[in-house]
């Protein structure tokens, strides 16, 4: 503790009374959990399976609590230096760029670990039902979630060396934290058993899954901590396919991590040197100063529909003025950012469609690849949705509460409907042209197989539900909070607890959790509603819809009503 930054840091995160909630939270939920699966009159099985299932159940929540908690607080943490002007000061301490990067892992990283460090009663009653061995379940255990703590502090600290405000730098720490523990085992899950994967038809061009790319496959799932978790707790298979085809998931997952906490730790010593803070800008070139060709190609890329500068007319006199100021003050508001996001998502989920229909094999074999693929393009939108919306939507007045807005927004002649209905909408028209985006996709595998088409129909309106839960429950959460930050980190957490930890039931079917358990649960959760539809593997078993769908109705009429009730209270006169 003689680094000063880990006393201001970590002591200050411990005198907050909301870290003394979630560490009361965390104990008290661990100690329910136990004691639900103790045995009764003081005796187990001999084949020990409470144990195992309390311990499966633990690691999961551990580890979730943890993809979920760990890079929130580093995300912030360099970022509010520079903000407040404190960055300058401490760049040109006698502290060194390690011994400031240190500091700061130990002091947002500590609480984090001192999580790990409550859990341990916990795992030891786990451990005392028997049927646990020490060394080869729970060391490997806290390894693990050791590894996921650092590495997503690490890289929630490289993040916020780059960003320019708290929410930004949560929004990008999120992205990447989805991409590298969700999107990164979705290749390998669902392309798992097929040989090969054409890209040209009648065999023109074919990739070799059981080749090279099929072992880059399987080490890019080991980014991800699931994998190495399941292997660990002794569950290989999900869904009837398995996440675990060797018994070294683990160790690669460690290798991984290591290198990365290594690169991440690495490349923000290097940020933490003294020209960070002088970033010299670009003198720019007049476009007459250009050669002819370049000129032709700005000409072709930036026309008159593209370019911002041109697009900045009069409000019209039936346009809401709230929405076109979100529209104009916004990065991704504005219609260049807005097109590039439009095409790429168009590109990929014509690109994976395109991928459905070229499958070698009978009919029955391709059927199955277009599930699969169309699965693809589901969790492709689900992630879209769960990554954008919250960020776009958690600072519609939580941002403008703290930068001061909200008082200018008071001396308007707009009511608080009109307000509100020009901030939902700011988000709504982005949000809803990501979805129109996939449409191409799903249109190719109606063609190509047109029973598809009710599933199709049926996912898409489940989508639309999902985007306006996720659009209003953002918006209501950034009512309730002054600060951005933390608007963000609630609305990511919920929205993504929702989506992503409930699949922890999913992982845990058979033991601990009955299949019937598991259906009631994934009733409430969007992203498995959309795969029982698509009828995407470990998921055509379930019955989760219309009952996901009036519980999602039901969800958004609730965060419009605290909506409402909020901004209106909000703007009335202090």
């Amino acid at each position: 503790m003689t680094n000063p930054i880990i006393q201001r840091e970590l002591v200050g995160v411990l005198r907050q009374r909301r870290a003394l909630l979630l560490l009361v939270a965390l104990i008290a939920a661990l100690t329910l959990l136990v004691i639900l699966r103790w045995p009764s009159e003081g005796r187990v099985s001999m084949s020990f399976i409470e144990s195992q299932q309390v311990l499966r159940v633990f690691g999961y929540g551990m580890m979730v609590g943890l993809i979920l908690l760990a890079p929130a607080f580093p995300a912030t943490s360099i970022v509010r230096e520079k903000r407040t002007g404190t960055l300058a000061l401490l760049l040109n301490s006698p502290m060194s760029p390690a011994s400031i990067l240190l500091g700061k892992i130990m002091g947002v990283a500590g609480f984090v670990l001192l999580l790990l460090v409550v859990s341990m009663p916990a795992a030891a009653a786990c451990y005392a039902m028997g049927g646990i061995d020490l060394w080869a379940d729970l060391v490997p255990l806290y390894a693990i979630l050791i590894l996921l703590a650092l590495q997503y502090a690490t890289l929630g600290l490289l993040v916020s060396s780059f960003a320019g405000s708290a929410d930004t730098a949560l929004r990008a720490t999120f992205g990447f934290v989805l991409i590298m523990s969700v999107v990164a085992i979705v290749p390998f899950y669902f392309l798992r058993g097929l040989s090969d994967l054409p890209i040209l038809p009648q065999g023109m061009l074919t990739l070799r899954l059981d080749g090279p790319l099929g072992t880059v496959l399987d080490w890019l799932r080991c980014v991800s901590p699931i994998p190495a978790m399941m292997e660990t707790l002794g569950q290989g298979d999900v869904g009837g396919r398995g996440f675990i085809s060797s018994d070294t998931v683990a160790w690669r997952y460690g290798l991984l991590a290591v290198l990365s906490i290594i690169i991440f730790a690495g490349w923000t010593i290097l940020r933490l040197g003294g020209w960070m803070l002088d970033r010299p800008r670009a003198a720019g070139k007049v476009t007459q100063e250009r050669s002819g060709g370049q000129r032709v190609y700005r000409g072709i890329m930036y026309m008159y529909f593209f370019d911002p500068q041109k697009r900045t007319g009069l409000i019209g006199p039936l346009t809401n003025p709230v929405m076109v100021k979100e529209f104009r003050s916004r990065r991704f508001g504005r219609s260049n950012w807005m097109m590039r996001l439009l095409a790429g998502v168009m590109l990929i989920s014509l690109l994976l469609a395109y991928l459905s229909t070229l499958t070698s094999g009978g009919r029955s074999a391709q059927q199955e690849s277009v599930a699969s693929l169309g699965a693809i393009i589901v969790i492709l939108q689900m992630a879209l949705i769960v990554l954008l919306t919250p960020s776009l939507a958690s600072g519609l007045i939580a941002a403008e509460r703290e930068s001061g807005g909200w008082e200018l927004l008071q001396l308007t002649p707009l009511s608080s409907l009109s307000i509100m209905v020009g901030k939902l909408m700011s988000v709504a028209w982005t949000v809803l042209l990501i979805l129109l985006a996939t449409l191409p996709g799903y249109a190719v595998l109606i063609l190509i197989d047109p029973s598809q088409k009710p599933q199709v129909m049926r996912v898409l309106v489940s989508l639309a539900l999902t985007a306006a839960f996720a659009l209003l429950l953002s918006a209501a959460v950034s009512s309730l909070f002054r600060r951005t930050a933390v608007a963000t980190a609630v609305a990511y957490t919920l929205v993504v607890g929702l989506c992503a930890g409930t699949m922890l039931f999913w992982l845990g079917q058979g033991a601990p959790f009955s299949a019937v358990t598991v259906e009631w649960v994934l009733r409430f959760n969007p992203l498995a509603g959309a795969l029982e539809l698509i009828q995407a593997p470990g998921f055509t078993d379930y019955h989760l819809v219309p009952f996901n769908w009036w519980f999602m109705a039901i969800a958004c009429g609730v965060c419009l009503l605290v909506l409402l009730v909020q901004t209106w209270r909000l703007t009335r006169p202090s």
